[in-house]
C-alpha cells in the first residue's frame, strides 16, 4: 500500500480553516474537518489526542457558553507551509450571563495554530484567555474595576 500526499496550495489550507470557523458558528460538524489522529489543545484543558478526544475537548469547552461567534470578517490568516495561523475576535454570552465582544472587552481575542495537510486539520492549538467575563479577579485586580479600555484595532 502506498502513501498518498494530497498536495495543497496556501489558499485550499485557508480555505478549511475558514470551514473550521463557519462550521462552528454555525454548529455543524467540524470533526470531519480533523484527521483522526489530530491533535488539539485549549488552555487548562490540555492536549486532546485523535478525533473523539477532540470532540471531548470541545463538549467540555461548550459549557463555558450560552453563546459564542467568530467575527468571520475581520480574520486574519498567516499561511507558512502547513502552518495557518488565523488571529481573529469573538462575541457572546457566557454561561453565568456576562457578554463580552472582542475588542471591547477583555475577553474574545484569540489566535489559533493549525497544521493543515491532506485537506484535513492535523494539529489545532488556541491561544486565548477563557476568562471571558473577567471574573478572575483575584489574581488581576484591574478587571474589579470595569479594567482599562481595548478600543477595537
Amino acid at each position: 500500500m502506498a502513501f498518498v500526499v494530497q498536495p495543497m496550495t496556501d489558499e485550499q489550507r485557508k480555505s478549511v480553516a475558514f470551514e473550521f470557523f463557519r462550521r462552528f458558528d454555525r454548529g455543524g460538524d467540524v470533526l470531519d474537518l480533523f484527521d483522526e489522529h489530530a491533535d488539539a489543545w485549549f488552555p487548562k484543558w490540555g492536549v486532546a489526542h485523535g478525533r473523539q478526544a477532540i470532540g471531548r475537548m470541545f463538549g467540555d469547552v461548550s459549557q463555558l457558553f450560552d453563546s459564542i461567534s467568530h467575527n468571520l470578517e475581520w480574520l486574519k490568516f498567516y499561511v507558512a507551509g502547513d502552518v495557518v495561523i488565523v488571529e481573529g475576535t469573538t462575541q457572546g454570552v457566557t454561561a453565568k450571563g456576562i457578554e463580552w465582544r472582542g475588542g471591547v472587552t477583555h475577553g474574545g481575542r484569540w489566535a489559533d495554530v493549525m497544521e493543515i495537510r491532506d485537506f484535513k486539520i492535523q494539529r489545532l492549538f488556541i491561544y486565548l484567555d477563557p476568562d471571558y467575563g473577567g471574573e478572575d479577579t483575584d489574581r488581576y485586580p484591574w478587571h474589579a474595576d470595569g479594567g482599562r479600555p481595548t478600543p477595537f484595532l
